[in-house]
């Protein structure tokens, strides 16, 4: 495969609600008209960590903990998984996921998604997100 590689992160704040279930913000992006968590392409000399403390915080206003989800030397705190996708003109995005445990719901809303909604695995809107979205989903919630 020629053409455009980026690499990029999405990350999924997640929330305890009162009774234990957890919860996790997905935004409506403006430019894909999908249901999507926050995220975007790292910047030069960025590691993806670091990049997702960034997105999450210039696309929602939240900060969290990034909790260790590995055992393996050198896994970074935070990351589930990653995965490959075209992007149109864009090329192939080289995605790196990652969960974040945020204290509160309250999100900043920026220029970047029309809505947002903070939802579990029986949330409806999951029918409107690709299918890797609630693929990666189910391995935090």
């Amino acid at each position: 495969m020629s053409g455009r590689r980026a690499f990029s992160i999405a990350v999924y704040p997640r929330h305890a609600l009162a009774n234990g279930e957890k919860q996790v913000l997905l935004i409506h992006h403006k430019r894909l008209e999908k249901w999507l968590p926050p995220g975007g392409e790292l910047e030069e000399g960025e590691t993806p960590l670091e990049c997702a403390i960034r997105e999450l915080r210039e696309e929602t206003g939240l900060a969290g903990t990034f909790p260790k989800v590995s055992e393996v030397d050198g896994w970074p705190l935070g990351l589930i998984g990653y995965e490959e996708h075209l992007a149109g003109k864009k090329g192939l995005h080289m995605n790196f996921v990652f969960v974040v445990d945020v204290e509160t719901t309250e999100v900043v809303p920026n220029d970047e998604f029309t809505d947002f909604r903070w939802v579990t695995l029986e949330d409806d809107v999951w029918k409107l997100a690709p299918p890797n979205v609630l693929q990666l989903a189910k391995k935090i919630l």
